[in-house]
C-alpha cells in the first residue's frame, strides 16, 4: 500500500510503492479511482488515473492490485456500450445516475445472467489453448465460441451442457502438471499485449464495403489497415458508420475516442435502430460500442483504443472477421501528449511524445488475417482509423505516423464536401497498396477485366485534373473535342459512379457485381464516344444523347434487376452511336 504525494491532473505520484510493477492497476484515494502505473523510480510510482482526480489530496491511500489493466471477455460483450476502461455505461447509469460518479465499479459482464452452453468436446479429449470447448448463442446473429484460456493444456475430465453464468465452471481440465483446473466461460486478457496467433497471412481477400469509390478504386483487404484523415465536416464519421453497417465483417467494434458528445450520442441512438442488412436484425446484435467522449477523463481515452482492439482480437480468435472503427486516433494521440507533458518527458514534434510513432504502429500492427491458435481457424481484424488533423493539415505528426503503417489512405476533401459530393474522398490523393494483392481475387471472382477497367477510369480522372488548369484559363469551349469528351466522361464518373448517397434506399450499398457493370457501361460510353469523334461526329451531338440520362440513373437500379437493366442500357448505347455514325 502506498501514499499519495502529488496530484497533477490525471497523473498522480505515490510513495512507498515497494512492490509496484509497471502497468499494474491501482486504486487511488477513498473513492478507489482506477489508475495504472506508468513509471517507477525507487519507491515512487507515477500513475495515470482513468477518472476525475479533483478532490484528491496528498496522504490518501493507494492500493496496488498487482494485476495489469485487463479486459473481461465472455458472452455478453455484444450489444454492450462501454467506456474506455470497459465499464458498461447502461449499468453505470442504473447504479449512479446519468452522470458517472467517481469510483463506481460495475462488472463488464452480467454475472447473474445464465447462458445455455452446448459442449463441442467430451471427457477424455486432449485440449490446447484456443480450442473451442463449446458454444453459446450470444445474440441472434452471433454464436459465441467458448475457448480454452491461454496457458491451459491437458485433458478434459468433465464437461456438461446446461445453463451457467459466465463465472460458473463449464469444464474441468487436468493439466500436464496434474492440476485440476475449472474453466468458466469468462476469461481476461492484458489489453496492451496482442493475443497470440499461429500465422499471419498475406492480405489478399477484399473487405467489401459496398461503397463504390472504396471497393473499386481504393480497396482494403480483410485484416488490412485503412486511414481516413479529413478536416471537420468532411464526412469521417458518416463514412465509418457506412463501413460499420455494410462492411463484409461478422463483428463490429466501434470506438468513439475523444469525439464530441453529440457525435457519440448519434452513434449510441442510431446503432440500436439500424437494421443489419445481413440478418434483418438490429445492427447492435453484432456490435460492441466503446464511448469515450471529449469531456471524459483524458487517460481513459488512451486506454479505450486498447480495450477495443483486445475485444476485436477475442472474436477474431473464434474465427470471425472483425471490423474495428477508431474515431479518432488524433484524440488518442492528444491524450498521449497530455500525459507525456505531465510526466515532463522531452517533447517531440508539435509537443507529441517521441514515442508517438511506435505507439501508433503497435496499435495498427494488431490488425491482420490470421490462423488462430487451437484448431487453426481463420479470423481477421481490419482496422479503419479516422484521423482529425488540425485544419486538415496532413503533414502533422499523427497523420504522417499513421500513413507509415496504413496501406490504404482515403483522403477526405473539404472542398468536395462543400460541393455536396459524398463520400468526399479525393480520388487523386487517395491510394491503396493492397491493389496488387487483391487484383487476382477480383479477376477470379468478378471479372478478368476488373483491374484494366479500373485503371482506365483512373486515367480519365487524372487527365481531367490536368485539363482543369487550362479550362480555368481559356474555358472548356477552347479545348479540342477529344479533350472536351474526356472532361464529360470524367464528370460522368464523378457524378454517376463515385458519388453515392448513404441515405438512399438503393444507392447506399452497391455489390461488386453492380459496381463492375456500372463502371463497364460508363467506360464503354467513353470509348464509343472517342471512336465517334474520330469518325467525325460532333461533341455536341454526343453530349445530347438520351442514353446519358439512363447511365446517370444506374445507381438507383435495385440489385436483383441490375444485369438485365444494364444490358438494355448497353444496347441503347450501341443503337444511338450507330444512328449517329449512320
Amino acid at each position: 500500500m502506498g501514499v499519495l504525494s502529488k496530484v497533477s491532473g490525471p497523473v498522480v505520484v505515490a510513495d512507498e510503492m515497494y512492490d509496484a510493477q509497471m502497468y499494474n492497476v491501482v486504486q487511488v484515494g477513498e473513492h478507489k479511482l482506477i489508475g495504472e502505473i506508468i513509471r517507477i523510480r525507487e519507491d515512487k510510482a507515477t500513475i495515470q488515473v482513468y477518472e476525475d482526480t479533483s478532490g484528491l489530496t496528498p496522504g490518501e491511500e493507494v492500493v496496488n492490485t498487482h494485476m495489469p489493466l485487463s479486459t473481461m471477455l465472455g458472452p455478453g460483450l455484444l450489444r454492450s456500450i462501454y467506456d474506455g476502461v470497459q465499464r458498461p455505461l447502461d449499468l453505470v447509469a442504473l447504479e449512479a445516475g446519468d452522470y458517472i460518479r467517481r469510483g463506481v465499479q460495475v462488472s463488464p459482464l452480467d454475472m447473474k445472467k445464465k447462458w445455455d452452453f452446448v459442449p463441442e468436446m467430451k471427457e477424455g479429449d486432449a485440449v490446447q489453448p484456443g480450442a473451442i470447448l463449446g458454444t453459446v448463442q450470444e445474440t441472434a446473429a452471433i454464436q459465441h465460441r467458448v475457448l480454452v484460456p491461454h496457458g491451459v493444456e491437458g485433458f478434459i475430465t468433465s464437461i456438461e451442457d446446461g445453463s451457467f453464468t459466465v463465472n460458473d465452471p463449464v469444464c474441468t481440465i487436468k493439466t500436464k502438471q496434474g492440476e485440476e483446473k475449472d474453466i468458466p466461460m469468462m476469461q481476461s486478457w492484458y489489453v496492451r499485449r496482442g493475443r497470440p496467433v499461429v500465422e499471419k497471412y498475406e492480405p489478399n481477400i477484399p473487405l467489401i464495403t459496398g461503397q463504390r469509390v472504396l471497393d473499386t478504386f481504393f480497396p482494403v483487404a480483410k485484416g488490412g489497415i485503412a486511414c481516413i484523415p479529413g478536416p471537420f465536416g468532411s464526412g469521417k464519421t458518416v463514412t465509418q458508420h457506412q463501413l460499420a453497417k455494410w462492411a463484409d465483417a461478422d463483428v463490429v467494434v466501434y470506438i468513439g475516442c475523444g469525439e464530441r458528445g453529440n457525435e457519440m450520442t448519434d452513434v449510441l441512438t442510431e446503432f440500436p435502430e439500424l437494421e443489419d442488412p445481413k440478418t434483418g436484425l438490429p445492427l447492435m446484435e453484432r456490435t460492441v460500442l466503446i464511448a469515450n467522449t471529449s469531456n471524459m477523463p483524458v487517460a481513459a481515452r488512451e486506454a479505450s483504443i486498447y480495450t477495443g482492439i483486445t475485444i476485436a482480437e477475442y472474436y477474431r480468435d473464434m474465427g470471425y472477421d472483425v471490423a474495428l472503427m477508431a474515431d479518432s486516433t488524433s484524440r488518442w494521440a492528444e491524450a498521449l501528449r497530455e500525459i507525456s507533458g505531465r510526466l515532463e518527458e522531452m517533447p517531440g514534434e508539435e509537443g507529441y511524445p517521441a514515442y508517438l510513432g511506435r505507439k501508433i504502429a503497435e496499435f495498427y500492427e494488431r490488425a491482420g488475417r490470421v490462423k488462430c491458435i487451437g484448431n487453426g481457424r481463420m479470423g481477421s481484424v481490419s482496422i479503419i482509423g479516422a484521423v482529425s488533423p488540425p485544419g486538415g493539415d496532413l503533414s502533422e505528426p499523427v497523420s504522417q505516423n499513421t500513413l507509415r503503417v496504413a496501406r490504404v489512405f482515403w483522403a477526405l476533401d473539404a472542398s468536395l464536401a462543400h460541393r455536396r459530393h459524398f463520400p468526399a474522398i479525393n480520388w487523386l490523393l487517395s491510394y491503396s497498396l493492397y491493389l496488387e494483392n487483391l487484383g487476382e481475387w477480383f479477376s477470379q471472382n468478378i471479372s478478368t477485366n476488373w483491374m484494366p477497367l479500373r485503371n482506365e477510369a483512373m486515367k480519365v480522372l487524372q487527365k481531367e485534373a490536368e485539363l482543369q488548369e487550362i479550362v480555368q484559363l481559356v474555358g472548356p469551349d477552347a479545348l479540342p473535342e477529344e479533350e472536351r469528351m474526356v472532361l464529360e466522361s470524367a464528370r460522368m464518373l464523378r457524378e454517376d459512379f463515385l458519388q453515392q448517397s448513404a441515405y438512399h434506399e438503393v444507392d447506399t450499398y452497391s455489390s461488386l457485381k453492380k459496381q463492375y457493370l456500372m463502371l463497364r457501361t460508363i467506360m464503354k460510353f467513353h470509348q464509343r464516344a472517342m471512336d465517334a469523334l474520330y469518325m467525325g461526329v460532333s461533341f455536341e451531338k454526343i453530349k445530347s444523347m438520351h442514353v446519358r440520362s439512363e447511365i446517370a440513373r444506374m445507381k438507383e437500379i435495385p440489385e436483383d434487376i441490375i444485369e438485365e437493366r444494364v444490358e438494355e442500357i448497353n444496347e441503347h448505347i450501341d443503337r444511338e452511336f450507330e444512328a449517329l455514325q449512320g
